[in-house]
């Protein structure tokens, strides 16, 4: 019986069968994923942009703010390969700055999002009763919003600026967060090892971090690379409509929103940013499809 105490204590009896059982969960997602081919070349694409969001600055050929008035709204050439914007400057340089602002944007508000919506799920999947119907009807009075007001009114409130309208997103974000993880808690928290863990006296805390919150993981990991498309997405929404990156910062949103007056004269202004914007929201997607079908097996690790 001691020796059983301390082996809940420690988490050793959800992992019993030692290293294989820690390698093989792994094993298995690795060769799901990797059968799904349009998940591999999205998350490989992901992966390139991210490596062009921290090389972009190095890389492109001209200053993204440097204003040439002799050059305004000029067609693609072998001088600027997309053009240049009603200043005169280069829509190319422009465009790669403005990866690692978009990325930094998506990556804030996901970030965001779970740093609220994960504790509080997680206390609304354990303790139940009065505090999670309490959490729930905030949780559903918000998600009543549509998201996009609600993140104008967080923004006017604040005032406009990137940081702000990603605060704005994550709150947005949050209630889904919670929701995901609650529905993972209130099916982790009856297994058999928890009600053990519960009847040895292990404190709320260790049972939540050493049991719970792994079960937790794999739905999570799904619904963040979800969220981080429409993060994108709903950025470039917020700069659009100048709420998000302000002037002369670089985003896809705001080179979006400059370029719609020159819709009519300069119609590439709007077609770069917005093919770029829509390509790697596609490629979020597809990813977060298959990291879903790849992990959707592996959610109890400690059963």
């Amino acid at each position: 019986m001691v020796a059983t105490r301390r082996a809940l204590e420690q988490g050793d009896i959800p992992q019993a069968s030692g290293s294989t059982a820690r390698t093989k969960p792994w094993t298995r997602f690795r060769s799901r994923f990797l059968k799904q081919k349009a998940g591999v070349v999205a998350a490989a694409f992901l992966l390139l942009v991210v490596i062009v969001a921290a090389i972009g600055p190095l890389v492109a050929p001209l200053d993204p703010n440097e204003q040439n008035l002799g050059a305004i709204l000029k067609y693609p050439s072998a001088e600027h390969l997309l053009g240049t914007d009603d200043l005169g400057r280069d829509v190319f340089s422009r465009l790669l700055f403005g990866t690692r602002v978009s990325l930094l944007a998506a990556v804030q508000a996901t970030a965001i999002g779970v740093a609220l919506g994960l504790p509080l799920g997680l206390i609304a999947g354990y303790l139940g009763g009065r505090t999670d119907r309490v959490i729930m009807f905030v949780n559903d009075a918000v998600m009543s919003m549509p998201g996009l007001l609600l993140a104008i009114a967080i923004v006017g409130m604040l005032g406009p600026g990137l940081t702000n309208a990603m605060v704005a997103i994550g709150i947005i974000f949050a209630p889904h967060i919670l929701r995901i993880v609650r529905g993972s808690v209130l099916e982790v928290k009856e297994e058999t090892y928890i009600e053990a863990s519960r009847s040895i006296g292990t404190p709320l805390s260790r049972i939540i971090f050493q049991h719970v919150l792994p079960n937790v993981r794999s739905p999570l990991i799904v619904g963040v690379s979800l969220m981080a498309g429409r993060a994108m997405l709903n950025e470039a929404s917020l700069s659009f409509l100048g709420m998000g990156a302000q002037y002369p910062e670089a985003s896809w949103g705001a080179m979006l929103g400059r370029a719609f007056p020159y819709v009519d004269r300069a119609p590439f202004l709007i077609v770069f940013p917005g093919i770029t914007i829509a390509v790697v929201v596609l490629a979020f997607n597809v990813a977060g499809d298959a990291l879903r079908d790849s992990l959707g097996r592996e959610t109890r690790t400690n059963s």
